[in-house]
């Protein structure tokens, strides 16, 4: 029985990598505030920028810390738990990021290292070299495979910020593990000072088109309130951030119109 339920878990997970909103299981999602806004982020500075958009991090210039787990349908096996560190270097800016996400017989884990720098005043450009390991017990054995990602994030006016993302460029006929290719293309911009609201698309090979919305609005000093949604099985997304005096903090919840509720949270600490 005990074996049964280890494949199960396994055949599930796949089956909802490929349904599930705001990651699949190759690009771990990261970020509680992101998946309040239903994963509207490429063109929004944030800590998690390493896992959307890494001309993002340009414009960190402190030294962050942060934590992240997903709870994905309220399944132990499914947990995805993520950290991620920026590191100011001059005129650009470092970002490491490592995911690991199953059980004992199921594993699967990211590592990237990125930089993001300005190339002008109103554009930035941003790196990542990823690492992918995935185990599973008896017959099926390890893989690993390399890949990279890059961003672009374009201001034309103080509101308006665009971003463009571009995951896996590298052609899987020369790689052992497939990888799917994936290019998001989103715009946001500040309604007023204290509302923001955008939209992405994004474009998977082996997927349908992807649409989503989102907003942030600041509903009080030091505190957000999020919502978004997802064409992707119809997914509505909610959140809330906080800003504590050591530390952000996000919660974020995501649904699946057939297997529930994902939920999120995560801490970010910023050391001047």
């Amino acid at each position: 029985m005990s074996s049964l339920h280890k494949i199960s878990v396994s055949v599930f997970y796949i089956f909802l990598s490929l349904t599930a909103s705001g990651g699949g299981p190759y690009r771990p999602s990261a970020g509680a505030g992101e998946a309040g806004m239903g994963y509207v982020c490429i063109m929004k500075n944030g800590f998690w920028s390493s896992f959307h958009n890494q001309a993002s991090l340009a414009y960190n210039k402190s030294f962050s810390f942060g934590l992240n787990y997903e709870n994905r349908f309220s399944i132990k096996e499914l947990g995805t738990r993520s950290v991620g560190m920026t590191i100011p270097a001059g005129k650009a800016s470092l970002g490491v990021v490592y995911s690991h996400f199953g059980y004992t017989d199921f594993k699967r884990d990211m590592t990237g290292l990125a930089c993001g720098i300005k190339l002008s005043e109103k554009i930035s450009a941003g790196i990542q070299v990823d690492y992918f390991s995935e185990r599973a017990s008896g017959e099926y054995g390890n893989n690993q495979s390399v890949t990279c990602e890059a961003g672009l994030l374009v201001t034309p006016s103080e509101n308006i910020r665009i971003g463009i993302h571009l995951f896996n460029p590298v052609p899987n006929s020369i790689r052992k593990t497939y990888l799917p290719t994936t290019l998001r293309v989103g715009a946001g911009t500040d309604l007023n000072k204290l509302l923001f609201a955008g939209v992405e698309v994004e474009m998977s090979s082996g997927s349908k088109l992807i649409i989503r919305t989102g907003f942030e609005y600041e509903a009080a000093k030091k505190l957000w309130i999020r919502s978004g949604f997802s064409t992707n099985n119809n997914s509505f997304s909610f959140g809330l951030g906080y800003l504590a005096k050591i530390a952000q903090i996000n919660l974020g919840f995501t649904t699946h119109e057939k297997l529930g509720v994902t939920s999120s949270v995560s801490l970010i600490f910023k050391i001047h």
